[in-house]
């Protein structure tokens, strides 16, 4: 038997950043939107315990170990239900690898679903979005699609409201970044500053909720972007490629290096991520709207 989940990727319309917390972690205004780029986790029974595999680009980068999140979920549910996690889990790989944009997240909130429509556990939505929040803080987010706002460390949801679809253009970077390098740059670049309570804004929460772009553009935000450019200057060429190909806005997406232009529809996407192939400023481009539907069962 097997079960097959997919997933879709994720980017940070607001990535508002508190200072470090006395556990490592900062406190955050996370506000998500998920769009239509996806992985496939497919968990099958398997009689020589867990192993996963991976395909689809930069698989080579993916971790085939228990460090996957994807094999902690599934070691993580079998422990709580009495499950040994005899399973196969293989990936197929759409969402950028170390790009910002959720895809090890969205690789273990997959495999939960799976491994819970394969077993049978009973287990409930909350039971598999505290499960999600251990695995990492966008994981649950990943398991719930839409748009929402995460606080905490981003893993304590609140869905939004979205008046409409919104068209985006992600530029893919020649080489990744890594999360905890990007916040400890950002620990060092407001070292001595006072740092606020981050908090949703309030302009950006009225234009997802009204559907309107050019209101949306002129509201998002990322307070990591900085740290990102610190570590990785050549990201604002893409950035300046994209917004002068017409892009109504553009941003890294997350912790980077992905870089997120937002635009007016869809005939501008294909127009703009023309020019960005053509830039010779990133290695790969793709097209995508959003919100769409979390984890799926296919």
């Amino acid at each position: 038997m097997s079960v097959t989940v997919r997933v879709p990727a994720k980017v940070n319309v607001q990535l508002a950043v508190g200072a470090a917390r006395p556990d490592g972690f900062h406190d955050l205004a996370n506000v998500f939107l998920a769009v239509g780029l996806y992985d496939e986790i497919t968990v099958t029974e398997s009689p020589d315990g867990l192993r996963v595999t991976c395909e689809g680009p930069d698989a080579d980068q993916v971790p085939l170990d228990s460090s996957n999140l994807a094999a902690r979920a599934a070691i993580e549910l079998g422990r709580r239900h009495g499950r040994t996690p005899d399973v196969h889990i293989h990936i197929a790989k759409d969402i950028p690898v170390a790009g910002g944009m959720a895809g090890g997240s969205a690789d273990g909130a997959g495999a939960l679903l799976a491994c819970e429509a394969l077993w049978g556990t009973g287990a409930t939505r909350e039971e598999l979005l505290d499960i999600c929040a251990e695995l990492g803080s966008d994981v649950p987010f990943s398991l719930v699609g839409g748009a929402a706002l995460g606080v905490g460390r981003g893993e304590k949801l609140t869905p939004l409201d979205v008046g409409g679809t919104f068209h985006w253009v992600f530029a893919m970077a020649e080489r990744g970044l890594s999360t905890p390098a990007v916040f400890r740059e950002f620990d060092r670049l407001t070292e001595g500053t006072a740092v606020p309570e981050p908090a949703a804004s309030r302009d950006l929460l009225d234009a997802l909720a009204k559907g309107e772009p050019d209101a949306l553009a002129a509201a998002v935000s990322n307070d990591l972007q900085p740290a990102a450019l610190s570590l990785f200057p050549e990201l604002a060429d893409t950035l300046a490629a994209g917004r002068a190909a017409g892009a109504l806005t553009g941003l890294v997406s997350g912790s980077g290096p992905t870089t997120a232009f937002l635009v007016r529809d869809a005939a501008c996407a294909e127009q703009v991520a023309e020019a960005l192939r053509a830039s010779g400023t990133c290695r790969s481009v793709r097209v995508a709207a959003g919100p769409v539907v979390g984890a799926t069962v296919v």
